[in-house]
């Protein structure tokens, strides 16, 4: 996935993932229960600080703080710009 924007400094671009819309068992989940997702893959990569290179990659699944970063919204598609500060770690 191509996306014409560069995040600045140790900052990273996140599509979060969608939300789960039905339990294990099969009970669907009403919008109003549904909580926000904490998991996303990094799209962007910004260069990082003068002494610290950012470590996450462009593709890496990342879990993430539930109220860290801003929203925002490119090409129709919801996207969360964090610190590489605030990920917790990268999944698998």
């Amino acid at each position: 996935m191509s996306v014409n924007f560069k995040p600045l400094a140790d900052r990273v671009l996140i599509e979060p993932i969608a939300a789960e819309t039905k339990t294990a068992s099969g009970i669907i989940i009403p919008d109003t229960a549904k909580e926000k997702p904490q998991e996303g893959t990094v799209v962007a990569v910004g260069p990082g600080k003068k002494d610290e290179p950012t470590t996450v990659q462009v593709g890496d699944k990342v879990l993430y703080g539930k109220y860290s970063g801003s929203e925002l919204k490119l090409d129709g598609k919801d996207f969360l710009i964090v610190k590489e500060a605030d990920l917790l770690g990268v999944i698998g």
